[in-house]
């Protein structure tokens, strides 16, 4: 059924449906179209353009076609209609007859399809973030049990230093740390809702917009008509954010192919992430690392092909924009596709330690070492650096590694070599120096890995439950902290405090309904107090607690903060998440000047934790 037939005497030619129909690959948008038609219907019921009982049958009628579309995606393909917008409105008039017809009351096709593909972009970021951070935890668990693994470094292909396999796999997760927050500044531009804004100047219907985008989970309603209708900015954030992150893990692939190959063998590949040569008996092809290579450039593809499409474009809506989809659908696929292999391959990956090890002495990779050894004994770097390169080319000709020199062939390049130089030129004695923040020593490597994991706990929590808080939490702010000021757990705080302090606090949602919350108090000290943590009742038990206390942890990171504490009741609570006990009579005294309000001051059964950042 067409939604424009009226005007025109002829059917569209079979030859032209087939080249404009777009329902082949927009059915993928029928779960968005349905969920903006049910906050239309119920939009136009509220502005009285729809009675209760109409209302009644279209939300019936889409919730019937929702489940029926949950169970087959491709239902819309059994049919021959024009588009997905099309498909909803047929099957709404042979499920309730003429009340479907009021539904495209003040909308237009324009509005709808932007606000079905950014609820699209929403859902699918949301799987990107997950796919990052779970591919982030898998490098997260390889970097732990290789921590103090040598493996030979590389600049320009050419062994340069040695690192610990751990450093070299936390790199990778700070690639794809970056992805995460460039998804998060996307999703925040995607979350804007266009429907209301008609085919280009705006609907005439008397509708809250920022009502209507509210039900449909968005924060704004866009601004302006013609750009609520034409913009693809959001798309194209996607595809950038797809586009570098491929590059990450086209990156990690490479590593892997080389560290794996015969040349270097520092790495070993299970065989259930291997392929075989179908000649060559002896082959152990990466094939997975390989496709995750390959498939960057079909990402790439479709970013340069969206950008093209849009370059030049008059308002509002022009049908170029029906090449939006396609593209964008597969690159966001094989995105995450990838983002889900890498996580199955890195557990599946091992270092050969010993093998490494000795690689990574090979190459004159303690030369620096050498050059550092002389600066110490007073000699300009530059000086030492040239005294060194000779020495390494000597001991090139004489097919001996620097440590097998001895002191009389040292002494042709320094008199300040002693024999003390020996233990400087051990593979451990170089790594080990190397302990500095960022730095590839076993030490500095540990604490990366904590900072890491402390960054992925923060960012689990912010992709699941818990997020800032905005001056409209307030009223259930005050709610918890009433709730568990009562029972004594909490100090009682007024409105008018929380409004002043909301940037300190963070919030726990479930199901958009906000149910716990917790806030990051910094003393002029520069020390931080977790306060102010609670939960209702129904909400305990779900982990939502230790989510808060990973955001603050990571917010007080972010600010520059060195240690936080808590003062509670619940200590165990804490020691799960690696608080560690602290003396409370140490801490500062404008730390316990809230003590003077509490009842329990004269009797205090507080327990004192810090966690150190």
């Amino acid at each position: 059924m067409s939604l424009w037939g009226g005007r025109f005497s002829e059917p569209s030619a079979a030859e032209f449906k087939q080249f404009n129909d777009s329902l082949r690959f927009d059915y993928r948008l029928a779960p968005y179209d349905l969920q903006a038609s049910q906050a239309w219907a119920q939009a136009l019921h509220q502005a009285q353009l729809l009675t209760a009982e109409e209302n009644q049958q279209l939300q019936q009628a889409l919730q019937e076609l929702q489940v029926a579309v949950d169970n087959d995606p491709q239902l819309p393909l059994q049919t021959d209609e024009e588009d997905i917008h099309s498909w909803v409105e047929a099957q709404l008039i042979e499920k309730i007859g003429a009340t479907a017809k009021k539904l495209h009351t003040g909308r237009s096709r324009n509005d709808l399809v932007a606000t079905d593909l950014r609820l699209f972009c929403k859902a699918v970021g949301a799987e990107l973030i997950s796919g990052n951070l779970a591919a982030i935890q898998a490098l997260l668990v390889f970097a732990e049990r290789y921590q103090a693994a040598p493996l030979p470094g590389y600049t320009h292909l050419q062994r340069a230093q040695p690192i610990m396999a751990g450093h070299w796999a936390l790199a990778y997760v700070q690639m794809l740390q970056r992805d995460v927050s460039r998804l998060k500044e996307a999703m925040k531009r995607i979350d804007v809702c266009p429907l209301g804004s008609g085919a280009l100047a705006g609907t005439t219907a008397p509708l809250d917009r920022e009502a209507l985008a509210h039900s449909l989970g968005f924060r704004y309603a866009s601004e302006n008509s013609l750009d609520g209708v034409s913009d693809r900015d959001f798309a194209l954030d996607l595809l950038h954010s797809a586009s570098t992150g491929m590059v990450h893990l086209s990156r990690i692939a490479e590593d892997v192919i080389f560290y794996c190959s015969g040349e270097s063998g520092c790495f070993a590949m299970s065989d259930r992430i291997s392929s075989g040569s179908s000649l060559m008996p002896q082959k152990k092809n990466p094939d997975l690392f390989e496709l995750l290579r390959g498939k960057t450039g079909r990402v790439f593809g479709h970013q340069h092909a969206l950008q093209t499409t849009l370059k030049g474009l008059p308002l509002a809506y022009n049908k170029d924009m029906q090449e939006d989809k396609e593209g964008l659908f597969d690159a966001l696929h094989t995105y995450l596709q990838c983002l889900q292999m890498l996580t199955f391959a890195v557990p599946e990956l091992s270092v050969n330690e010993a093998h490494a090890k000795q690689q990574a002495t090979l190459g004159y990779s303690n030369a620096t070492e050498l050059a550092d050894y002389l600066v110490s004994k007073g000699i300009p770097f530059r000086d030492a650096h040239h005294i060194t390169g000779a020495a390494v080319l000597y001991a090139q000709q004489q097919s001996k590694p620097l440590e097998a020199l001895t002191i009389d062939e040292f002494s042709q390049f320094s008199a300040e070599i002693g024999d003390d130089v020996y233990p400087i030129l051990e593979l451990e004695y170089g790594v080990n120096q190397r302990k500095a923040l960022g730095g590839t020593a076993p030490a500095a490597v540990r604490t990366a890995i904590k900072h890491a994991n402390d960054w992925l706990h923060a960012a689990e929590a912010a992709s699941k439950h818990v997020r800032q808080a905005r001056l409209s939490d307030a009223d259930k702010i005050c709610e918890l902290i009433a709730y568990w000021a009562e029972q004594g757990e909490n100090l009682p705080r007024d409105k008018a405090d929380v409004l002043q302090a909301i940037q300190s606090f963070a919030v726990a949602e479930i199901d958009d309904e906000v149910v716990g919350c917790a806030a990051l108090y910094v003393y002029s000290t520069g020390l931080a107090e977790i306060r102010s943590l609670g939960l209702f009742p129904q909400a305990q038990g779900k982990g939502l607690g230790a989510e808060l206390v990973a955001f603050l942890l990571w917010k007080a990171r972010e600010l520059g903060i060195s240690r936080t504490i808590v003062l509670t009741r619940v200590p165990e609570f804490f020691g799960r998440l690696n608080f560690r006990l602290t003396v409370k009579d140490k801490l500062p005294e404008k730390v316990m000047k809230d003590c003077e309000l509490c009842p329990r001051k004269d009797n205090c059964d507080e327990t004192a934790l810090e966690y150190l950042l």
